[in-house]
């Protein structure tokens, strides 16, 4: 049996300054440690100031999972030495003796019915950047450390060990995503915005965490690979210790980094710096009032207004930037189950293949309700419309200023397209009569006139003269 559980750290990037002082949030592309002040580096007499944003938006994920919110918060210091620890302590929450984290319970659903119960939410802070310079913590020689994201308001989100295979983690990743994306409390785009730590153990062996996993498919990478090695060293007599390892992305491998510590080494205790923040049940309900529709509800709004699947409404929900690309376009396009199809099995396929995410592409919109349009009237063919996908996406080019430039136009010439057919025929003979017992044959013609048509032959103008041709009713 296996179980699995995650904690996931998510940056509240979209907040204006780190956690505990007046350094801006935004740190990616500065010069690494550009980004510091004597708070955020540990310096002695350096003094910590809460960022209240942070603790309402840490109310909000609360809301929005369903979970059981304190009356107040209790800041501690979890004490232990690693390099990207300034300090040598983090100011974290700790569901303990002498701390309150600011929410617990709850819960997350996932597509096939299984729930994912939340075991707490915690208000930390951030550790810096650990940079292995060739990518791989085996291979690099020595690491850097980069101070800039020092500080930054994290959530921390535990899970019970609820999950049971490696997809149903990166399931509940993406769901989570799609939530603190909704809220408006992260930037998930952004090069470590949600990382997780994932524990998983096998009958027969202690529990493994594997540290700092930079995506959702990562983390069903690692999980995968984790649960092969243990159980194969399980298989084989070898014993599994509680200990953490490490994700190598490049190698697709985990290597161990130290042994696990139990919770009593981190020594918590209440941080003095930092006196019990009160909630009140007044701020949660003002709180609640103005939270923005949910992916669930969402999902549920698309299927009953657009009319599409609920498969397809999840699919766009997953990543926020896709579904506000669908109901942008659908207010001037409205055919929208073959929106939704271009989007989904097309568009997000490839940028899937490419690694990209929604909000890189330079596809609007207007860019979208242009293709389908061009489709719809027969300017072009659907095998056209694929092709000239990534360049609309990569370099934000019309797809008209596309087909005008290659000369992509569908070809409707009843004359030409007979020629092209009997040149099929001629080349083979024996298919005109398969054709005539077998309908799929037909489309196997279609085919090679599209071939020699460069794509551009009308594939439906093309059925109807080939049926003509062979007398096919």
């Amino acid at each position: 049996m296996v179980k699995i559980g995650l904690e996931v750290h998510v940056h509240l990037n979209l907040l204006k300054t780190k956690l505990f002082c007046s350094c801006p949030s935004d740190y990616i592309n500065k010069e690494p440690n550009t980004n510091v002040c004597p708070v955020c580096l540990g310096l002695p007499g350096a003094l910590p100031v809460l960022n209240e944003n942070a603790v309402k938006a840490a109310i909000m994920v609360a809301l929005a999972i369903n979970a059981e919110i304190a009356d107040r918060l209790i800041m501690v210091r979890k004490h232990y030495f690693y390099p990207d620890m300034a300090k040598n302590y983090q100011i974290s929450q700790y569901d303990g003796p002498g701390s309150i984290p600011v929410a617990r319970g709850g819960y997350i659903k996932l597509r096939e019915g299984k729930t994912v119960r939340i075991r707490r939410i915690n208000i930390e802070e951030d550790p810096a950047k650990i940079v292995y310079p060739t990518g791989s913590m085996l291979t690099s020689r020595y690491t850097l450390l980069d101070y800039n994201r020092s500080g930054i308001g994290l959530l921390e989100i535990v899970t019970e060990p609820d999950m049971t295979e490696p997809r149903e983690a990166r399931e509940f990743l993406d769901k989570l995503r799609s939530i603190v994306e909704h809220l408006g409390v992260c930037n998930c785009d952004l090069e470590g915005a949600m990382r997780a730590d994932a524990n998983v153990s096998v009958e027969g062996g202690e529990r493994v965490e594997i540290k700092n996993i930079g995506s959702a498919k990562e983390v069903e990478e690692a999980l995968k690979y984790e649960i092969a090695r243990q159980k194969a060293a399980i298989s084989q007599g070898i014993k599994i210790n509680r200990e953490t390892r490490h994700w190598d992305s490049e190698r697709k491998v985990t290597v161990p980094t130290r042994t696990k510590e139990y919770e009593e080494d981190y020594r918590y205790f209440p941080d003095p710096d930092l006196p019990p923040y009160p909630i009140t049940k007044e701020y949660i309900e003002e709180i609640k009032k103005s939270l923005p529709e949910l992916p669930d509800l969402r999902i549920k709004r698309l299927v009953k207004q657009y009319g599409i699947t609920e498969y397809d409404a999840t699919v766009l929900v997953i990543d926020k930037a896709l579904a506000d690309l669908f109901e942008e376009a659908a207010k001037e396009y409205k055919n929208y189950k073959a929106l939704a199809n271009l989007i989904i099995n097309d568009y997000l396929r490839w940028l899937n293949d490419k690694n990209l995410r929604p909000s890189q592409s330079k596809a609007t919109p207007k860019h979208l309700v242009e293709l389908l349009n061009l489709l719809d009237n027969g300017t072009i063919t659907i095998k056209i419309a694929k092709e000239i996908l990534p360049e609309i996406v990569i370099e934000g080019k019309l797809p008209s200023e596309i087909i005008k430039e290659k000369g992509l136009t569908a070809i409707k010439d009843k004359e030409y397209l007979i020629s092209v057919i009997k040149e099929v025929l001629n080349e083979e003979p024996e298919v005109a009569e398969k054709a005539k017992k077998d309908p799929k044959v037909v489309n196997y013609i279609v085919g090679k006139v599209m071939k020699k048509t460069g794509k551009r032959a009308d594939p439906q103008l093309t059925n109807k003269l080939i049926k003509e041709i062979l007398g096919i009713s």
